[in-house]
């Protein structure tokens, strides 16, 4: 037996656990992506029994306000005016059920019009956060990251506001029926302007959506732009206070705010006007309506009772038609959100599925064949450039990541642009994107010269990469949660594992810093650690996962020299036997390294130990020299 969807939805699209087959209860499986319409009336179908109710609730919610005139009319002709004091108490009493019923209803309508917007809501946004996460470093190469969160937060809000639209509009239209069969049935001309009146007044204002539309588009764009700004602000906000650029990005957001409030202003002049529009049109009928019924009753066609009742159907005909306008405005928008969030959802890893029969040895030498560099397993091998850009992009191929791109496309075309103007500019948008996917899959797929135990990684599935190769570098980041967590997100380790992590990392002080110990509470991105701190937890993170080959990239930049010389001690200790790649230029690592490579121009020019480099390499001199300046420069800060 089918059952209604609790909040919060399951959803397992784009993860493992869709491969491993549906599960009970589980909705947003497999989202129609052939365009933004379908795509919201697939959200609907995934909560079609919720909304389904909703929408029979919402008849019994608009009852009281449809029939409601229709037994006032009769209580004054029937009752009143006949004196008959028993009608009127029964019809009276008929009157008190349908005010009770639809505050019944409107109780139970509220708490299911709640629960269908959550489900809109989060179900988008956790189709949004596994599209992230299956993409992961694609992501920030393909859409920006301010437009993702955009569509994550703002866009899915929209998707669960017209979820709730829908059943009240469906009531409306129920409502509507009701009061053109009551008219009707008195008066054949009257309960024909009924019929005909609310459908004609969301024609008339319907001109105006298009304004609005395109205004609501601007200010939604900017407002992405915005919160891209605001996100490449906080993340450099370490940087920027070193050169004090403070002032001149805060200059930049503020021009910026300044430009998304105008628009916001556009758009609300133009809500106003589509509000003002409806509202005038609205009262025009209720008039009209009155007058023609006034003029019914002196000529003798309409009873007291029934112009009563007439002039409270023109009365509640009014919020019929503004849920009829709502939900307009609600579907324009919901389009455009709905837009960007299937170029999104849209793209794909670039990774094919390559030759599982393939097996990656578990120890073997690690070879990249661009650089000539080499890594002998079970040993520690350090890479040194003088370019810093050269060694993360060997980190990056040894790990099959794509190498650093700046192509990132915009979910959506300049809002300004309409028309042709704007189709052209999506046509150029989907050139773009699938320039960028063609030139991704191109680098991350086939023989791509790295190799573990003879074993082109190129050539094998990307989750058995992921699986024997971990490359931690320095813009990895810690999310939000208990200490515990943040070291053991796969809940893994024995307590005697996560200790041995820590202190391998040497990020002692971590734990007793933190109230509450391993319960203790790392807020996102470790903010209130120090970046040492943070360094050092993502480094007990990697070492915590113990992979067959371990890359690190820059582990030690944000650490004192006392605990970065402990650290080379500690990590020799806890790698041994396993294969270790440091891209650093770092004397007191390079001293632990077995081995050591130097990087000219992104070729391997030289190998040997660090002693010995130093006494036979001017050019590694020169490199260990210039770190050895810089340590001392941020000491001395």
């Amino acid at each position: 037996m089918t059952v209604m969807h609790d909040f919060p939805p399951l959803v397992h699209a784009y993860s493992a656990e869709q491969a491993e087959g549906p599960r009970p209860g589980e909705i947003f499986a497999h989202p129609d992506l052939r365009g933004p319409k379908r795509f919201l009336l697939w959200l609907l179908r995934q909560q079609w029994q919720v909304v389904g109710v909703a929408c029979l609730v919402s008849v019994l919610e608009w009852l009281p306000g449809s029939v409601g005139p229709y037994v006032i009319g009769r209580v004054i002709d029937s009752g009143i005016r006949a004196g008959d004091v028993g009608v009127t108490i029964r019809l009276l009493l008929v009157l008190l059920g349908l005010v009770l019923l639809g505050v019944g209803a409107g109780v139970l309508y509220h708490a299911l019009v709640v629960r269908s917007w959550l489900i809109g809501m989060y179900g988008p946004m956790k189709l949004v956060t596994r599209k992230s996460t299956q993409l992961g470093s694609v992501l920030s190469r393909r859409s920006p990251t301010g437009e993702v969160l955009s569509v994550s937060a703002s866009d899915s809000d929209e998707f669960g506001g017209l979820t709730q639209i829908v059943s009240e509009a469906v009531g409306a239209f129920i409502a509507t029926l009701v009061i053109a069969g009551l008219v009707l049935s008195t008066s054949v001309p009257l309960g024909l302007l009924v019929l005909v009146a609310a459908p004609l007044i969301v024609v008339l204002v319907v001109p105006l959506f298009r304004p609005l539309q395109r205004r609501e588009e601007v200010e939604r764009s900017r407002n992405s732009e915005l919160t891209s700004l605001a996100t490449d602000i906080v993340a450099g906000l370490r940087i920027l206070r070193g050169i004090g650029g403070e002032r001149t990005f805060g200059r930049n957001y503020s021009a910026q705010s300044d430009r998304t409030r105008q628009a916001g202003v556009a758009a609300g002049v133009w809500q106003a006007a589509v509000d003002s529009a409806g509202v005038l049109l609205s009262g025009l009928f209720l008039v009209l309506l009155v007058w023609l019924g006034t003029r019914s009753v002196l000529a003798g066609d309409l009873s007291v009772g029934e112009l009563v009742s007439f002039a409270g159907y023109a009365v509640f005909m009014v919020w019929p038609v503004q849920s009829f306008f709502t939900l307009a405005q609600k579907w324009i928008r919901s389009v455009v959100s709905a837009r960007k969030a299937v170029t999104l959802l849209s793209e794909d890893p670039p990774w094919e599925a390559g030759d599982p029969t393939l097996v990656l040895p578990v120890d073997g030498v690690l070879a990249d064949a661009r650089s000539g560099f080499v890594a002998e397993p079970g040993r520690m091998t350090a890479v040194v450039s003088a370019v810093p850009e050269d060694s993360a992009n060997l980190a990056d191929r040894l790990g099959r990541y794509l190498p650093p791109s700046s192509g990132a496309v915009g979910l959506d075309v300049d809002a300004s642009l309409h028309g042709r103007a704007a189709r052209r500019a999506r046509a150029a948008q989907r050139e773009r994107r699938q320039e960028i996917d063609r030139r991704d899959q191109a680098e991350a797929n086939g023989r791509l010269g790295v190799t573990l135990g003879g074993v082109d990684l190129g050539e094998v599935p990307i989750a058995a990469v992921r699986e024997r190769v971990l490359v931690s570098d320095a813009s990895s980041a810690t999310f939000a949660g208990t200490l515990q967590t943040v070291l053991d997100p796969h809940g893994r380790l024995t307590r005697e594992q996560a200790e041995a992590a820590v202190r391998a990392a040497v990020a002692e002080d971590v734990y007793e810093t933190l109230p509450g110990g391993w319960q203790g509470v790392v807020e996102e991105r470790g903010r209130g650690l120090s970046g040492g701190q943070r360094q050092r937890l993502v480094l007990a993170r990697a070492l915590a996962l113990d992979p067959d080959v371990l890359v690190l990239v820059e582990p030690t930049s944000a650490v004192d020299a006392h605990t970065e010389a402990e650290i080379g001690v500690r990590l020799r200790q806890a790698r041994a036997g396993r294969t270790t790649v440091v891209v650093t230029a770092s004397p007191l690592l390079l001293h632990q390294a077995d081995d050591v490579a130097l990087l000219v121009d992104g070729r391997v020019v030289e190998r040997g130990t660090h002693e010995g480099l130093l006494h036979s390499s001017p050019a590694y001199r020169g490199v260990v020299a210039r770190a050895l300046v810089a340590e001392e420069e941020v000491a001395a800060r």
